[in-house]
């Protein structure tokens, strides 16, 4: 008798995985927006500081986080350690392509306002380039680290707290890397790293744990396998 033979990666790997490099990809491009998120902005002034505004690529990186932490739940933290260094491969590309598209000549029908908003939005610095690099790689490689560490203590319970946890701890580093990397000595950076923190893990804490058991359940539904405690 004939059997059907078995796929090398499961489908909720390979979507993800998909997933995975298209957040890794425009992270980027949003985090050229500043957002104000309302009543989290009211930390600001308690803390001493205007009220606070963060890059609208978070949204983007905590579905990364959030991504890295469900494949580690569901296919162990080698195999996330491994889409997080694949995460790279897309990242650079597009960063090359980024780079060879400014330095082309622009069409002569193009209206030269676009122009210009397409090169201040794309045409990052090298130095933050650097930055993006490194932070991205060290925090989403914490994030798997600190997750998987808690769950050989508590087992498959508390996923809520386990990603929440591993989240802002990454997200504090991520904060910390890259804003020093990016603007030491540019100017001062002691209140941009304090609001920026703040801001991140109060998304952390919030979004977090519910966007984790969204994605370890629809692993787990993909592959045919229980839902998650």
């Amino acid at each position: 008798m004939e059997t059907t033979p078995q796929p090398a990666i499961s489908r909720s790997l390979f979507i993800f995985s998909l997933f995975y490099g298209g957040m890794v990809c425009i992270a980027g491009v949003l985090g050229n927006k500043l957002v104000s998120l309302g009543p989290i902005s009211a930390i600001g002034p308690m803390i001493g500081l205007a009220p606070l505004a963060v890059e609208a690529g978070i949204f983007a990186f905590l579905l990364l986080v959030a991504i890295s932490s469900a494949v580690a739940e569901v296919h162990g933290p080698a195999t996330a350690n491994r889409l997080v260094r694949w995460g790279f491969l897309p990242l650079l590309v597009s960063m090359a392509l980024i780079e060879l598209v400014l330095h082309l000549p622009a069409g002569g029908g193009m209206d030269p306002g676009r122009l210009d908003a397409f090169e201040t939005i794309l045409g990052q610095s090298f130095r933050m380039m650097l930055a993006g690099l490194i932070s991205y790689g060290t925090s989403q490689t914490l994030n798997v680290t600190i997750f998987s560490a808690l769950k050989g203590r508590e087992g498959s319970k508390l996923l809520w707290l386990r990603a929440a946890i591993a989240s802002v701890l990454s997200q504090v580093v991520d904060t910390v890397l890259f804003i020093s990397i990016s603007f030491y000595g540019v100017f001062p950076i002691g209140g941009l790293m304090v609001g920026q923190m703040a801001t991140k893990i109060v998304l952390s804490i919030v979004l977090v744990p519910v966007l984790i058991y969204i994605f370890v359940g629809l692993a787990r539904s993909l592959d045919g396998k229980s839902s998650p405690a």
